[in-house]
């Protein structure tokens, strides 16, 4: 089992819906530098000036993670839940990263069964 990131340990966020937003907001109250990626070109602006860092991308392509240095991290937050094919895919691309600490978001049992399968190490029900 990977070691506990470190309290201060910058974290990467995916998605920036209630879950995403609400967890970024919480990190960065907390002292916490927070990347955060956001498909939805008003959601990043709505969140430029409030996170440390916000950058529209794609994080169903691994080579976009690759190039914000996602693999640098060692925690991640997926917020993605609408969809659970890019849910399931960005938890892949961060585990192909190497990110130790993975919470994801999930929508149902058999999504997050999924998730745990392939790497989340923690998966949440926040609905």
């Amino acid at each position: 089992m990977a070691e506990r990131p470190a309290h201060n340990a910058p974290v990467l966020v995916i998605g920036l819906g209630r879950f995403g937003a609400a967890t970024a907001e919480q990190l960065v109250r907390q002292g916490r530098e927070v990347l955060a990626i956001e498909r939805d070109p008003q959601l990043v602006q709505k969140f430029a000036s409030i996170l440390t860092h916000v950058v529209e991308a794609d994080a169903t392509n691994i080579d976009s993670l690759r190039q914000l240095g996602a693999q640098e991290f060692s925690a991640a937050v997926v917020g993605v839940g609408t969809s659970i094919e890019s849910s399931v895919l960005i938890t892949a691309n961060l585990v192909d990263l190497g990110i130790d600490h993975l919470w994801v978001k999930a929508i149902t049992p058999s999504h997050g069964k999924i998730l745990k399968r392939i790497g989340a190490n923690h998966v949440i029900y926040p609905e």
